[in-house]
């Protein structure tokens, strides 16, 4: 069984059965698929849950179910994956999200990151944490900066997985290293209300 991470308004928990039909109907939204190639057919976005899962129960972390308690039962995903190409940047572990629109510009993806940052560095252990997304995500970006994520340009890259001249293939890379994470924490009490419950 996977932990549950908890902050002052989110709960990140494992996955349940009836999470994959609004799962489904997040990766078939057009705008919420804007930066990735497509959209997801229900048979691709099952597939993906069940990637999750594995993802799971081989790391031991991944990608947990995002609920607002009280207000959206499933809101998303949010949680820590190892990335699954070659770059100049691997092999690492990069966190990431993916919220349905009714969970937007509240927030949420900024307080359910800095849970798993807390749990990726403090529990995990690990060194550094990365994220990465379409040069043209703006949106995304500014929650990477929130997080306190740092970005050069040199480490910018064109995506294996994509055609090179893509619209998408230019990906942004931002890094956040334990020590880094650790002095901002101690500044600005980033995830001291979290709780966490295996």
């Amino acid at each position: 069984m996977s932990t549950e991470l908890r902050h002052a308004r989110i709960l990140l928990r494992p996955w349940r059965k009836d999470d994959v039909a609004p799962c489904a109907a997040m990766n078939a939204d057009p705008e919420v698929m804007r930066y990735f190639p497509s959209v997801l057919s229900r048979s691709e976005n099952d597939v993906l849950v069940k990637r999750i899962e594995e993802h799971f129960s081989l790391h031991g972390f991944g990608l947990w179910a995002l609920e607002i308690p009280g207000e959206l039962p499933f809101a998303g995903f949010v949680g820590l994956l190892r990335v699954a190409f070659d770059a100049h940047f691997t092999p690492a572990v990069e966190i990431g999200w993916r919220l349905t629109p009714a969970a937007w510009g509240k927030g949420y993806a900024t307080e359910a990151a800095q849970a798993v940052l807390r749990h990726a560095f403090h529990v995990l252990d690990m060194k550094e944490i990365v994220s990465f997304t379409a040069a043209s995500n703006k949106r995304s970006q500014a929650v990477m900066r929130r997080l306190g994520m740092h970005t050069r340009a040199e480490d910018n890259f064109e995506h294996p997985r994509l055609p090179r001249g893509h619209p998408l293939s230019v990906h942004v890379l931002y890094r956040l290293r334990r020590e880094q994470w650790l002095v901002q924490s101690a500044y600005d009490g980033a995830g001291r209300t979290l709780s966490v419950r295996p």
